[in-house]
């Protein structure tokens, strides 16, 4: 169905060692159409050579960024990006390691975007069909109030603008100056939606079940919390001024 599209999957990692060798195998069983690129900040548990002998069984399918140290989830997602262009990917994803997002829905973000004519498809928490499992009830008062608080701030229709989970067109990331997206934590997210909303890109919600780690700790803090709640401000000030034109 989807010969001749090529899609790279765009994995951050730091200390990913219990999960790495089994969400790489279950992306790429998701279809050949399907590569990795792992972007790993010199996690200290040894991801990065994992991922490099695991390549070594998977051909031209798996890759890997190595940077010097804890850069932020946003600049990791920004050079796989620019990996994903400079190599000539049709479709990027944006997709934790930890199996919060289930890889087996790649392809509905995929046919989102391709059967509707979409620039990017979100997998959404929060529309009809999509959930949360195993977060505690604060946890999903917080995440969901800011959720709400983010569309009330920025008028972004989109029901999940938090969301981690996306499938882009090249054509959006092409159309976003990515030098201008500054956040580096959990607020790129917002920060990238809104620069594409801003920019007229027509984008998809599918719904999706969010699963919390079973292996591994979580890299979530109050301060990744904090810089999204007090950040949405900031972008709506810059958007005024003209800065994402």
């Amino acid at each position: 169905m989807y010969e001749g599209i090529k899609c790279l999957v765009i994995i951050p990692t730091y200390n990913e060692i219990e999960n790495i060798a089994d969400i790489i195998a279950a992306v790429l069983d998701q279809g050949s159409h399907f590569h990795v690129l792992i972007v790993d900040d010199n996690s200290p548990d040894g991801t990065a050579k994992a991922v490099q002998n695991l390549g070594e069984g998977y051909g031209t399918r798996v890759f890997l960024i190595q940077r010097s140290g804890k850069l932020g989830l946003g600049t990791a997602y920004i050079a796989g990006f620019n990996y994903g262009l400079q190599h000539g990917y049709d479709y990027l994803f944006e997709m934790d390691a930890d199996f919060s997002h289930n890889p087996k829905d790649l392809n509905r973000l995929l046919d989102g975007c391709v059967q509707n004519n979409a620039h990017l498809a979100v997998g959404s928490r929060y529309m009809k069909g999509g959930g949360i499992s195993n977060w505690s009830k604060y946890r999903l008062f917080l995440s969901y109030g800011a959720s709400l608080y983010v569309r009330f701030i920025t008028g972004m229709a989109v029901k999940d603008p938090t969301a981690g989970f996306i499938c882009y067109h090249r054509s959006v990331l092409e159309g976003i100056d990515l030098n201008k997206i500054k956040f580096t934590g959990y607020a790129f997210q917002i920060e990238m939606k809104y620069a594409a909303s801003l920019k007229g890109f027509k984008w998809i919600e599918i719904p999706i079940i969010f699963s919390d780690r079973i292996k591994g700790s979580s890299k979530m803090s109050a301060n990744i919390v904090s810089e999204a709640i007090k950040g949405v401000l900031g972008l709506r000030i810059k958007a005024l001024k003209g800065y994402y034109n």
